[in-house]
């Protein structure tokens, strides 16, 4: 089924204003769980039932089920991650996709994991899901490592993402009640910070997850190379992003000592980053410089360059077709860095179709363009063939 309206995608701007300044609910996780509990990446460690509402109150004909799942760390090393599992109530007995989707930047603070919200109405980015249950696909989505359970949220850190987004689609094939199996269509999708996980899903996948049936991926407004948006934000309306990006890299490695470099200032801001939401942290740290707030720049030091260089993309070709878009005007990731992520992605035989958004920002390019994201998507799974553009 192909959908040409933009009446739901539009409506998901309400949703985004309304959701950033609500109160998420209080995240709560499972005691004693561990990794351990789980032998293979992707295996259940526990499941619940839950809800999805995109707005507070509003009926979806779905059931959802929180899930913790095993998972894996940049390093190599297990971890678990929680997630929520949504499936289309709609009488379907024969097999439906699965769109494993992963949102943008909703902040470190626990209470900011889509799980906790997703139930209320007030995650941002569920008038978007939505627009793929109305079509009967199933949909996970990751809450990304250490949001949400224990440990600091390894923002922005890509390969860490990578594995949360593919094992949340094989926890949701695992998961008995979802009625999904090994055969079922998997299609990635993410927009921002979701971009950059969705991009390292698909460039992961061949190797880590090549079980999976991939369909696709769409990304959009992709971070990919993490010190060149470090570098564009300085000063401007999105240099809090950086503050929470080195809190995210120096959660995944603590050898970074990120804390060594930060003046009393800079100390208070990112304690106060790593327990908010992204309204909050997005104004406290925003117009700020990394000389405002360091005694040093961390990002010039070689290890710190070191580690940020393991997030970027383009060193591998996804198997499966990429629908990349980027706004021209983005205000907070430069449609260069998107262009030049297109470009080695092609440079390696990739499949990809590339599309510039000409009217609006970073925003609102994930929603304007929702609707193409998700004809896109169903002609994957429909079998139709794709129309690369390198």
């Amino acid at each position: 089924m192909r959908i040409r309206s933009t009446g739901t995608a539009l409506a998901a701007a309400a949703a985004l204003a309304v959701s950033a300044w609500i109160p998420a609910t209080t995240a709560t996780a499972a005691d004693g769980e561990s990794a351990a509990a789980a032998a293979r990446p992707g295996d259940l460690v526990a499941s619940a039932p839950s809800a999805f509402h995109p707005l507070p109150g509003q009926p979806t004909n779905t059931k959802a089920w929180k899930v913790h799942y095993r998972s894996t760390t940049a390093d190599g090393a297990p971890n678990v991650v929680s997630g929520t599992v949504i499936v289309p109530q709609d009488g379907r007995t024969g097999p439906r996709p699965l769109i494993t989707y992963a949102v943008g930047t909703v902040g470190m603070g626990d209470s900011c994991a889509p799980s906790n919200n997703l139930p209320y109405g007030t995650a941002m980015e569920a008038n978007l899901i939505q627009q793929y249950t109305l079509r009967g696909w199933a949909v996970v989505v990751t809450d990304y490592e250490g949001l949400g359970t224990p440990g600091v949220h390894t923002y922005t850190v890509g390969p860490s993402a990578g594995h949360a987004m593919l094992d949340a689609a094989r926890a949701a094939i695992r998961l008995p009640e979802a009625g999904l199996g090994a055969d079922t269509p998997v299609g990635i999708t993410g927009y921002s910070q979701g971009g950059q996980a969705s991009s390292w899903a698909a460039e992961l996948q061949g190797s880590y997850a090549p079980e999976l049936k991939v369909k696709g991926t769409a990304t959009g407004g992709v971070p990919a190379d993490l010190l060149k948006v470090a570098a564009f934000n300085n000063g401007s309306y999105g240099s809090g992003l950086i503050f929470m990006a080195a809190a995210g890299q120096d959660a995944a490695f603590p050898e970074l000592g990120l804390d060594s470099y930060l003046n009393p200032a800079g100390k208070a801001l990112v304690a106060g980053m790593k327990e908010n939401c992204v309204a909050i942290d997005a104004i406290a740290g925003s117009f700020k410089r990394i000389s405002d707030l360091t005694t040093r720049d961390p990002l010039a030091q070689p290890d710190w360059q070191a580690r940020l260089n393991q997030s970027r993309l383009g060193g591998t070709a996804p198997a499966a077709p990429v629908y990349q878009y980027h706004a021209l005007g983005d205000e907070l990731i430069p449609y260069a860095v998107g262009r030049q992520l297109r470009s080695e992605w092609c440079a390696k035989g990739a499949d990809v179709q590339w599309d510039t958004v000409w009217v609006g920002e970073h925003v609102s390019g994930v929603i304007t363009h929702a609707p193409e994201v998700a004809n896109w998507m169903a002609d994957r799974f429909a079998g139709r063939p794709s129309h690369p553009n390198c």
